[in-house]
């Protein structure tokens, strides 16, 4: 293999990742807490959307319960796009651990 061939398949690994990275913005995940009751949308790059509260949760007295919730969900939803962005650079890489390049997201 010459350094001509070398390079052009980093630059197709590169062109690669870049439409992962875009697929990956386009792509929604949802996390939830309270059986449902919170829910946080975010994209498949760890941007939060959404958060929707169902309003019998909304409640003064119950405000540590709601924050809690909401972390938890938020937490959820980017715990899952992370998994979503790992397994769409595993399918770049074949399933090689490449250091560097799996563990991007």
């Amino acid at each position: 293999m010459d350094l001509s061939s070398i390079m052009q398949q980093a630059r197709d690994m590169h062109e690669k990742m870049a439409k992962i990275q875009n697929e990956l913005a386009n792509k929604t995940i949802t996390g939830s807490a309270g059986g449902g009751m919170v829910n946080v949308e975010a994209t498949g790059r760890g941007d939060i959307i959404s958060v929707k509260i169902e309003p019998e949760l909304i409640n003064p007295a119950e405000a540590t319960m709601l924050q809690d919730l909401v972390t938890a969900a938020v937490n959820d939803a980017l715990r899952k796009a992370r998994e979503l962005a790992k397994q769409e650079m595993t399918r770049l890489t074949g399933g090689i651990q490449i250091p560097g390049v799996t563990n991007l997201f």
